[in-house]
């Protein structure tokens, strides 16, 4: 998928989206605990990249995290502006996160790279490691399976990624793995978290 059409194929349903999935409340308890816990040590700037309609990065602001959200689809960064008016936001890719290199702590990329072509993913994971300070902070949530496998997601293809082909892509990028957390919840395709450090 390029970035257009990811932009197009949200913005035409983000109104829907944000019903069904633009509030914390309606995430996973677990997810919320991996996130909370994720931030709890960072101290300095942090990217919640593919934003999506806010929801994470109000989540990392009220925890008094240095926080901004941003996002492809004009139309979340709209809703997310309206729904969370004290968290600042901005429309920026993944591609290219609009910061200066080495000036972030953290990055949250929270399913937003399951539309990543995989031929793409090297590089746009390299992008976040040089906008990363030495040491930063990384935590990605995916869905689990055949690594490179696509899929016909409810709004855009994507494809699911191994763990073991996930982690040898984060180290190709100068990270280290952290943690890794999985799960298999009934009727739900299979969900993988990795906490990664750029090395120092």
């Amino acid at each position: 998928m390029t970035d257009d059409n990811v932009r197009a194929a949200y913005g035409a349903r983000a109104a829907e989206y944000t019903t069904l999935f633009g509030s914390v409340k309606d995430m996973h308890k677990l997810d919320r605990l991996c996130i909370k816990r994720w931030a709890e040590h960072i101290e300095g700037p942090v990217i919640d990249a593919g934003c999506g309609p806010g929801h994470w990065t109000d989540f990392l602001h009220r925890r008094g995290v240095e926080v901004q959200g941003v996002d492809l689809v004009p139309e979340f960064i709209d809703r997310a502006r309206e729904h969370f008016p004290g968290v600042p936001y901005r429309v920026a890719s993944l591609r290219d996160l609009g910061v200066p290199e080495g000036s972030l702590h953290g990055v949250l990329a929270w399913y937003s790279l399951i539309h990543v072509h995989p031929d793409d993913l090297p590089a746009v994971l390299s992008g976040i490691a040089r906008a990363l300070t030495r040491g930063g902070h990384l935590l990605i949530g995916f869905f689990e399976g055949a690594a490179a496998r696509p899929f016909e997601h409810a709004v855009a293809p994507a494809y699911y990624w191994s763990v073991s082909q996930m982690r040898h892509i984060l180290r190709e990028a100068g990270f280290e793995v952290c943690s890794v957390e999985t799960r298999r919840d009934p009727g739900k395709r299979p969900h993988a978290a990795i906490a990664a450090r750029l090395h120092l």
